[in-house]
């Protein structure tokens, strides 16, 4: 075996040819088709069950060349044994993009967000051949957008909903314990009693949540709820008004990066073997008479088109999926009846304030007259959402209103002490969730399960459901659309650590000594443990190289101008609007939106990507076009006038989406 050094004369893990031990398939699979923020301490969770084998391994690493602006050093740290596997560079990019064009894969994906991502993973961990699409960025729709918790869900209990409950609660424990510990953080919540007769009702709610809880696989694995007084109330978040509260329970649940979690989930995927193409949109399925062979997909980097075959399609298109049922439609003869999901799609907004607009300590869970708002810590912010209403307008880019912003205030001004104002506000983001649609108008009323169908054969469609039970629904998916594959092994993604998980409490125990060597503070390398888990070595190692990418990023010292390089040349990003949104959180953490860090962030990453001056002064421009976008639409009265203002800004890829694209 080869030893490897993780953090240089720190942490070291072991690895073979195959990839770390306890990845890797007795006899080796080389996964080819078959027949068939914010740091926080590691969770003292109990250790985990014992773990079979996976039946998938990753495969030999491709070639990463060496990035010539990095001087070699990104491309030496990159380019062996298991971890090159999980780089997804501009190069890998371009060689998935060849085989997308070339193979015909045992299952085609369509869909870049937690669940696409989960089955690519689900899929290549079985061993067999997988290939993604996703229009955008990894992430780019819902996925970055949620309220970043990992939780079973206090309100689901209230509904009787005992089943999903217990689901989430079981991954919750997955990915504290097992999964993502990097990445999934304890959360502590308070929830405020404003009556005396809510302690044993609510009370008896915790209590059971704390039940199901220990009768998941991992146990509790954090701390039992506790009363409190009000005085303790008042201690816990002295912010609260003292006469809007009587007392309180303190309970926990975990917090997660979601943007981070996908790419991570993707760069997993990647190292077993899994095909995946950012800014590709699937266009049309391909047919064989009934069966579904594969699709069309644009690439909107190329502006070319090309189709790819496999054996079965799985759509993960969330909110988008009423496109694949056009899509399914088209290759029907005229007059048939239309089949595929019913969703959906239910508008949720998020304010970013800074952490000293509210003195306060663990999150806060409040109800409203129709669900629930949450209040939690995020780094140097609190966020504060979310609402719950109907959305029938642009999908792609939904928009906050005056309206939206103005009820998120209201609601928490009710409980503060010192109100807040739209001064207070740094950053407003608004995503949308895919709801099985019901009998109900009221959104926060339908189903977040999930629902898997085969409309015709070769195609399985997947939506619904919660952030949390993202894996629960790509093992069902890949069960469905694998169900008469001879040989075809079941899912073992409850035992595969993500990629930064494996040796990451290691790395933590050793983060003194580490901000001892590189000279960086403790309070920065816990937030790169935080983000890259024990993949910060390599980070180090880049900064070792070039001692100027440790310079803090313009407008945004919480992020070194090494972690912009590092998302082009490893995590997958494009554009500009990739790194500040999704592999950073620059645009909804600053105040001036990302528009101060732009044109440095734009200037490290035009090397790598290949942009000259003018790609570069593109970039930028569409960015602070979308900038500005946000801000008129956060001032408009509706939802209607927001979406038009909104609109006003193409996406960064929309030039490539109406040029003339030919086969």
């Amino acid at each position: 075996m080869d030893r490897q050094g993780l953090i240089r004369g720190e942490v070291s893990r072991v690895t073979d040819d195959a990839g770390p031990v306890g990845l890797r398939e007795p006899g080796g699979s080389t996964n080819k088709p078959t027949a068939g923020s914010q740091s926080a301490p590691p969770a003292a969770l109990p250790a985990a069950p014992p773990a079979e084998p996976p039946a998938g391994s990753p495969p030999a690493s491709p070639t990463v060349p060496p990035v010539g602006v990095l001087g070699g050093a990104l491309g030496v740290l990159l380019s062996g044994g298991s971890l090159a596997a999980g780089v997804l560079s501009p190069a890998r990019r371009a060689a998935d993009l060849r085989r997308l064009a070339g193979e015909r894969f045992d299952l085609l994906v369509i869909g870049g967000g937690v669940t696409g991502a989960g089955v690519a993973l689900d899929a290549a961990s079985r061993g067999l051949s997988v290939a993604l699409v996703e229009a955008r960025d990894y992430a780019a729709g819902t996925s970055s957008r949620s309220s970043k918790l990992i939780h079973g869900g206090l309100r689901y209990l209230e509904q009787l909903n005992l089943a999903l409950v217990h689901e989430a609660l079981v991954e919750r424990g997955l990915l504290l314990g097992r999964l993502a510990p990097h990445l999934v953080r304890p959360q502590p919540f308070l929830l405020p009693l404003t009556r005396h007769w809510q302690r044993p009702y609510y009370g008896a709610g915790v209590l059971a949540y704390d039940a199901f809880a220990a009768a998941t696989p991992f146990g509790r694995g954090l701390p039992v709820h506790r009363h409190l007084s009000r005085r303790a109330v008042l201690a816990e978040f002295a912010g609260l008004r003292p006469d809007a509260v009587v007392g309180g329970i303190e309970y926990h649940d975990a917090q997660v990066d979601d943007a981070r979690f996908v790419v991570t989930l993707s760069r997993t995927a990647a190292r077993y073997g899994a095909a995946l193409v950012p800014s590709a949109r699937a266009t049309a399925l391909l047919r064989d008479g009934e069966r579904v062979v594969g699709a069309r997909v644009t690439d909107l980097e190329g502006r070319r088109s090309l189709e790819v075959r496999a054996r079965a399609v799985v759509a993960a298109t969330g909110v988008w999926s009423d496109d694949v049922g056009e899509m399914l439609a088209a290759g029907n003869p005229p007059g048939s009846p239309t089949v595929g999901l019913r969703v959906r799609a239910s508008k949720g907004v998020h304010l970013l304030v800074p952490r000293a607009a509210i003195d306060g300590g663990p999150g806060l869970i409040l109800r409203t007259p129709t669900s629930v708002l949450f209040v939690i810590p995020w780094g140097r912010h609190w966020i504060i959402g979310t609402t719950d209403t109907p959305w029938d307008l642009s999908r792609d880019h939904p928009a906050a209103s005056t309206l939206d912003i103005d009820y998120l205030l209201r609601q928490v001004n009710g409980v503060l002490a010192r109100p807040l104002s739209r001064a207070d506000i740094q950053g407003v983001y608004a995503g949308l969730r895919p709801l099985l649609a019901g009998e109900s108008d009221a959104t926060s009323r339908l189903s977040r399960e999930h629902a898997v169908v085969e409309p015709v054969p070769g195609l399985v469609l997947i939506a619904g459901g919660k952030y949390t039970t993202y894996r629960v629904m790509a093992r069902d998916a890949v069960d469905a659309a694998v169900r008469y594959w001879p040989g075809v092994p079941p899912s073992t993604t409850h035992l595969l650590p993500l990629l930064g998980a494996r040796d990451y409490r290691a790395a933590w125990a050793a983060r003194t000594r580490l901000a001892t060597s590189t000279g960086l503070d403790i309070e920065r390398i816990e937030r790169l443990l935080g983000r890259y888990g024990d993949q910060v070595g390599v980070l180090l190692d880049l900064l070792r190289a070039r001692p100027d990418l440790a310079e803090p990023l313009p407008g945004a010292p919480d992020y070194l101008a090494a972690e912009a390089v590092y998302a082009v040349a490893a995590e997958g990003a494009l554009h500009l609007d990739d790194v500040l949104t999704r592999r950073t959180r620059i645009s909804v953490e600053t105040a001036h939106r990302g528009e101060a860090t732009a044109g440095r962030v734009a200037t490290l990453i035009a090397p790598i990507l290949g942009w000259d001056p003018h790609a570069i002064r593109r970039e930028v421009e569409h960015y602070t076009a979308r900038v500005a976008a946000e801000r008129d639409s956060q001032t408009k009265p509706d939802d209607r006038t927001a979406d038009a203002a909104r609109l006003g800004a193409p996406d960064v890829r929309g030039a490539a989406m109406a040029a003339d694209l030919s086969p």
